[in-house]
């Protein structure tokens, strides 16, 4: 009798956690074709994932996602972590397939065997993740990555959907963004644990930054707490200074579950 997808699911996971690659994608595979994720399969992998991060990155299409990824990964790689990445891109709509976006300077930490890079299709579900990212995210942490990097498609305000697959989420503001910044004000500005400008070379980065500040100075409780940090992921300016405000982030979600 042929196996189940479920069966073959958790052949393809046992070899995944004892470090086949291969084994890896194939159980991601499985996932985003809709094999089914037992209750019990999930809380093993949950409790195999308590030492791992999974960072949700997202913003408006052009804001800078893909080239800041790849500098993220570039300092945890200096800081020893491994980082696998989910990069969700929209489908096409004749093969259903990722239309992958700017994978060229990401895919350069491609040959790091502490680097692992999977492109997802969106296949149209809203919100900006693909409907299996949440789980594919618990499953590569639970392969002991320290650090799970979730790239949206990047839809604007109404893109809230990765609260539910990341423990930190990061929203990218481009320079010079105006009336954007008025507009996250009513969706992704809520969610976000770090706002990030990118681009901060150009001459506007520093006001976009000043207008966040002054917006979520209107906030009351923990929205006050959120920082807003200047990057370039073309020079690297400010990753260092952002990775340690995601890693003080974690720390205080570590401190909050200890107290629930």
């Amino acid at each position: 009798m042929p196996a189940t997808d479920q069966e073959r699911l958790a052949r393809e996971v046992a070899l995944a956690r004892g470090g086949d690659r291969g084994a890896l994608s194939r159980a991601l595979t499985l996932i985003e074709n809709g094999a089914l994720v037992s209750t019990a399969m999930s809380a093993e992998w949950q409790g195999a994932a308590g030492h791992g991060h999974r960072i949700g990155l997202t913003g408006a299409p052009g804001a800078g996602k893909s080239t800041l990824a790849s500098a993220l990964i570039g300092e945890f790689l200096h800081r020893d972590r491994s980082i696998a990445v989910l990069a969700v891109d929209p489908s096409s709509p004749l093969t259903g397939g990722a239309v992958l976006g700017d994978r060229v300077r990401m895919s350069a930490h491609a040959d790091d065997p502490r680097v692992f890079i999977r492109s997802m299709a969106s296949r149209g579900n809203p919100g900006g993740i693909a409907a299996a990212t949440g789980v594919c995210a618990l499953l590569l942490a639970g392969c002991h990555y320290d650090i799970v990097l979730i790239e949206t498609v990047g839809t604007g305000q109404s893109e809230v959907a990765i609260v539910r697959a990341a423990d930190t989420i990061i929203v990218v503001v481009p320079p010079g963004a105006g009336d954007e910044v008025q507009a996250l004000k009513a969706g992704v500005l809520e969610i976000a644990h770090v706002l990030v400008v990118s681009k901060s070379d150009l001459p506007a980065a520093a006001r976009t930054a000043s207008e966040l500040s002054s917006s979520l100075a209107l906030r009351a409780g923990r929205r006050g707490d959120v920082p807003v940090v200047q990057v370039s992921g073309l020079t690297d300016q400010g990753i260092k200074a952002l990775v340690d405000a995601l890693e003080n982030q974690r720390k205080a979600n570590a401190d909050s579950s200890l107290h629930l």
